[in-house]
């Protein structure tokens, strides 16, 4: 049990979350992609100063690790790097799917099949799949999506698609009986019970060689 700061900015929204014993005590979000850079410190010092909180009471700090925006997790990766160098604290690396997996999850309380979905533009999205466990059914991956690209899941049980790339998916895929798409929005505080987990089992990152899970390379146009 112990004093976790969480920061995730693998996407357009951002956020920054101070937890106690798998609590959450406030979350900080930013909703402009171009300003993470220049908010997450910010809502850092924000959030340890407002709660009487030295950067030694700590016990550790966590990153949403990706699939992202390649800009956004290196912001969040360098923050998180930089701090616990500095600060000399463990760091732990929760997956940006199944964070929001487990988000969704804590709200709905319902079995099935939970399907976060970050866009990563045109048709292609990041995704996974996870039961409501948030054991991975499908691994996380870029997928280029078709009308049958979950079509096993679909035939099963209920399945919940969510997240900024959902809504390209639900237009391509028509309306089958078992797709739910709920609301949802993003937060750090949704790493909360999986940064304690880990922290409780020692489940730490190598500081000095830690790196985002991209999944996929990073592509440059040539000049012309």
């Amino acid at each position: 049990m112990a004093l976790i700061l969480h920061i995730d900015t693998a996407t357009s929204f951002g956020s920054v979350c101070l937890s106690k014993d798998g609590k959450e005590l406030e979350t900080l979000h930013n909703a402009d992609q171009k300003d993470h850079a220049a908010t997450v410190g910010l809502f850092i010092r924000r959030l340890l100063e407002g709660h009487g909180v030295r950067h030694e009471e700590l016990g550790a700090i966590a990153v949403s690790a990706g699939p992202g925006s390649y800009t956004g997790l290196r912001v969040g990766a360098a923050t998180a790097k930089g701090l616990c160098y500095a600060w000399k604290k463990p760091l732990i690396a929760i997956s940006t799917l199944q964070m929001m997996a487990s988000g969704l999850q804590s709200e709905l309380r319902e079995e099935g099949w939970y399907v976060p979905m970050i866009d990563a533009r045109r048709m292609e999205v990041f995704t996974a799949v996870y039961d409501a466990g948030l054991k991975a059914e499908m691994p996380p991956q870029s997928m280029i999506l078709t009308p049958e690209s979950f079509a096993s899941f679909l035939d099963g049980k209920t399945t919940y698609f969510f997240g900024d790339g959902a809504p390209k998916w639900r237009s391509l895929l028509g309306s089958p009986t078992n797709a739910v798409f709920p609301a949802y929005q993003i937060s750090a505080a949704h790493m909360v019970p999986l940064a304690e987990k880990a922290f409780a089992s020692k489940d730490f990152q190598d500081v000095a060689y830690f790196a985002p899970h991209y999944l996929k390379a990073f592509f440059t146009p040539g000049k012309p």
